[in-house]
């Protein structure tokens, strides 16, 4: 049965009238969201289940601990819906183990490292310039201050070099190699990775936090039974809250749950939890494997209509739910982009693309991505529709008139689709 729904379920009738002015900055939000085209990679629309989750009488209660030992009483509830959620993720995964209580993707990872390494370890892992994440070792992150990162690149074409990969695990011996990105296009070699970790003496660790949901979809390889610790956002192609999670194997379990709580956290969010439980039902549907193609189908589509209309693909194409743009041949910055797509109505992040000669505030590129107009029913012929705005956008950057001429198309497009709909 198909389900659509325009605007979340929730009436806010008691914000409303306790506090007008959140209610009407929320009322905002909802139709920006109404009126737009999300199209940054990490972003996506949860559905009112998920929602309403999120506002059940769980978010009063302490809960340091796991379920069964936990620090306070009047618990047994929470390690209900703490034990469910552990479960359905353990089941999407085929996890071992599995902690659901890290609020989001760099607590995750830094609870991995605090669990596992010694302060200046070193650890191998993509650069960010190159399509990595913040915690996987930048300067300005608390991963590369405390930990020695020594960082993996891509060619000239935008392929993760895994020669290059392999010769470096046998020159700095790390302690853990790292695979997963933040900007990447391509699948990724898991048991190359693994093959490698293995020669060395590493431990595998996989960060999935922008694929999880294709994963689960069952649209691409799923890393967790070969790597010996995986962590994931919730809130990306899962399309649950956000938060995230670790899994691992049994071996690492007490360790990694010492390292959440009390490591570096307190008390859990269960609220978050439960919605995550929610998401994690979605998740196992076979709604949601039809969903996560369809990711896929569409971001690959947008690519095709992008390259038709004269834009260069980092390395040409896609495996998932984003691609790199590189604004060059265009003459404009990612930033310049970024800025006028907004002004349109379309949300894309600038983002550094391999090689880059920008700053990173700056960039050559704009990062894509289809989760959440996916979640709004939006098909690959929608789009051809949405390139056919980006290119216009950018054809027309610094003619003010005509950008607010493609905002009004935009509006009427965007609010011709509900807010969340799923077969």
């Amino acid at each position: 049965m198909e389900r659509k729904w325009d605007y979340y379920p929730l009436k806010k009738e008691f914000l409303r009238e306790e506090d007008p002015e959140v209610f009407r900055i929320s009322q905002l939000e909802d139709k920006r969201i109404k009126e737009g085209i999300e199209l940054i990679a990490s972003e996506n629309y949860v559905s009112p289940a998920v929602l309403e989750a999120m506002s059940t009488s769980f978010t009063n209660k302490y809960a340091e601990g796991v379920p069964g030992k936990r620090y306070y009483p009047g618990n047994q509830f929470i390690d209900e819906i703490e034990s469910l959620a552990i479960e359905r993720v353990k089941k999407i995964f085929q996890a071992e183990h599995a902690n659901v209580q890290p609020l989001s993707g760099c607590p995750a990872n830094m609870a991995v490292y605090f669990g596992l390494l010694n302060l200046g370890d070193t650890v191998l892992a993509q650069a960010l310039d190159q399509g990595g994440h913040l915690s996987h070792g930048s300067p300005v992150s608390f991963s590369g201050k405390w930990y020695n990162f020594v960082h993996y690149h891509t060619n000239e074409q935008g392929w993760i070099d895994m020669d290059e990969v392999e010769e470096l695990a046998k020159k700095h011996r790390p302690k853990i190699i790292l695979a997963g990105f933040s900007a990447y296009s391509r699948n990724l070699d898991w048991k190359r990775f693994r093959e490698i970790a293995d020669e060395v003496g590493a431990i595998a660790m996989a960060d999935i936090a922008h694929i999880a949901g294709l994963i689960a979809g069952k649209q691409l390889a799923n890393p967790v039974p070969i790597f010996d610790v995986v962590t994931t956002t919730t809130h990306k192609t899962l399309r649950g809250p956000r938060g995230a999670v670790i899994m691992c194997k049994e071996k690492y379990a007490k360790k990694i749950d010492k390292a959440v709580f009390p490591g570096i956290q307190g008390g859990p969010h269960e609220h978050i939890i439960a919605a995550k439980a929610v998401a994690f039902g979605e998740n196992l549907t076979e709604g949601f494997q039809r969903y996560a193609k369809r990711i896929i189908e569409n971001a690959r589509a947008l690519a095709a209509g992008l390259m038709n209309r004269g834009f260069k693909i980092i390395t040409g194409g896609t495996d998932n739910h984003c691609m790199l743009v590189d604004l060059r041949p265009k003459g404009i910055t990612g930033k310049a982009a970024q800025d006028a797509l907004e002004k349109a109505g379309i949300y894309a992040n600038k983002n550094l693309i391999p090689y880059d000669p920008q700053k990173p505030m700056i960039t050559s590129g704009i990062r894509l991505g289809t989760p959440a107009v996916t979640t709004r029913g939006m098909k690959p012929s929608d789009m051809e529709k949405i390139a056919d705005f980006i290119d216009r956008v950018v054809q027309n950057i610094e003619n003010e008139e005509k950008i607010k001429e493609i905002r009004e198309e935009v509006r009427g497009f965007a609010s011709s689709f509900p807010i969340f709909s799923w077969e």
